[in-house]
């Protein structure tokens, strides 16, 4: 499916749901998490960690509170458990999973950063593949603006520069 890239603070987008990069725990700590449970305004981590834990690579929904959404979709690409790193598979499983929860939402608009990477792991470059291939291989049935966000230029421009080559191969 066709995807964009932007760049910025997700919790500042505005979009029917936005990813949250979670643990399998859904608690809202730092990075993603951080900043939109900082933005949402209430008690979106009571609400996250109330539909957890969740297998790694599932999803789970909450109400996106104070932020420009409708749901927050907490998708879970790392472990809270063993050595707490994303795996390949994971990061795959999470994006798939939460642009099908989205599509079942009724979502025409989600916002997903590059799963997997900071305290989970994975380098940027190569988080910002899986994710990229996973979104362009899901088939949509309503979601109609898919933007994949990175927050430093540095980071950006690795996205765009992935999902070009993703997406014109």
């Amino acid at each position: 499916m066709d995807f964009d890239t932007v760049q910025g603070d997700i919790a500042r987008q505005s979009a029917d749901a936005l990813v949250n990069a979670a643990g399998t725990t859904l608690r809202m700590g730092s990075g993603v998490a951080g900043a939109l449970r900082r933005a949402a305004g209430g008690p979106i981590n009571e609400a996250a960690t109330s539909k957890g834990p969740v297998e790694l690579g599932e999803v789970a929904v909450t109400d996106a509170f104070d932020l420009d959404a409708e749901y927050v979709v907490h998708a879970a690409a790392m472990p809270h458990y063993g050595d707490g790193q994303a795996t390949r598979e994971s990061i795959a499983d999470a994006t798939s999973n939460a642009l099908a929860r989205a599509d079942e939402l009724g979502c025409e608009s989600v916002v997903l950063p590059v799963l997997g990477t900071g305290a989970a792991g994975f380098a940027f470059d190569e988080g910002a593949r899986i994710v990229c291939e996973s979104v362009d291989e899901y088939d949509a049935d309503g979601l109609t603006d898919v933007r994949v966000i990175a927050y430093s230029d540095d980071e950006c421009s690795q996205l765009e520069r992935i999902a070009d080559e993703i997406q014109h191969s």
